[in-house]
């Protein structure tokens, strides 16, 4: 089966632990472009794209969000399957007419959310599974026309509109990466950290592998979607 070919927006400025994650967990041909400075693709001929978690708000005044904003959209609308993960989930509800706010709290540490299984990212998984969270701003108005894919009890945890896909939680983490995220968010206690901190064991990463699936099922839903337009296309010349 051929490998799908995906632009990778990297908003993460410059953390060498969200290349290693993704390039881990999707098996696709990925073309980074670093979104924090300013790179973004020039044209929309890929088989799909994926958005990063940035330590960023959707909603502040830096000079990349904008035209980051506007290349998504526009891919969504040239019908590209997309996924977004935290800020990228954020960005993409955003951009297709959702609302994102501060939270006023943090939810960061291993968490469980229930996942819907009613929508073909999170085929097989269904019902309540633990994942890995950091985050202060969530969606709370979800695009016109999107439905919720995943949610608990801080709020929704993902969104499908058509071929657009978003997760809150970080489903690419490793333990090394969870720990160094925590251990760097200077806004919360020093205890607090310590407890997420000691959360962070291998039993929780083995159950929070479990919805890793769903990077599977993203570039097999774009190779899917590739196939449908490629079968159109035929059908089309023949006529």
């Amino acid at each position: 089966m051929s490998r799908v070919r995906i632009a990778l927006l990297n908003a993460a400025h410059g953390d060498e632990n969200t290349r290693r994650n993704f390039r881990r967990e999707l098996d696709a041909d990925l073309v980074e472009f670093s979104a924090t400075d300013g790179h973004l693709p020039d044209h929309y001929d890929w088989d799909g794209v994926v958005v990063t978690g940035s330590r960023s708000s959707v909603y502040w005044d830096e000079a990349w969000i904008q035209p980051t904003r506007r290349w998504v959209r526009d891919a969504a609308d040239e019908g590209l399957p997309c996924l977004g993960v935290c800020w990228g989930h954020q960005l993409l509800a955003d951009a297709l007419g959702g609302r994102v706010a501060d939270m006023g709290e943090y939810e960061i540490g291993y968490r469980t959310v229930q996942l819907s299984g009613d929508n073909p990212l999170f085929d097989g998984l269904d019902g309540e599974y633990t994942v890995f969270t950091t985050h202060s701003d969530s969606v709370v108005e979800l695009p016109p026309g999107a439905v919720e894919i995943a949610r608990n009890d801080y709020g929704n945890h993902g969104f499908r509109k058509g071929h657009v896909f978003g997760v809150q939680f970080h489903p690419e983490y490793d333990t090394k990466t969870a720990r160094e995220v925590t251990l760097g968010k200077d806004e919360l206690s020093d205890e607090r950290k310590q407890a997420v901190v000691d959360g962070i064991t291998e039993k929780n990463y083995a159950k929070a592998c479990e919805p890793k699936r769903l990077f599977e099922n993203f570039t097999s839903y774009v190779r899917h979607v590739d196939r449908v337009e490629d079968d159109a296309t035929a059908t089309a010349a023949s006529d």
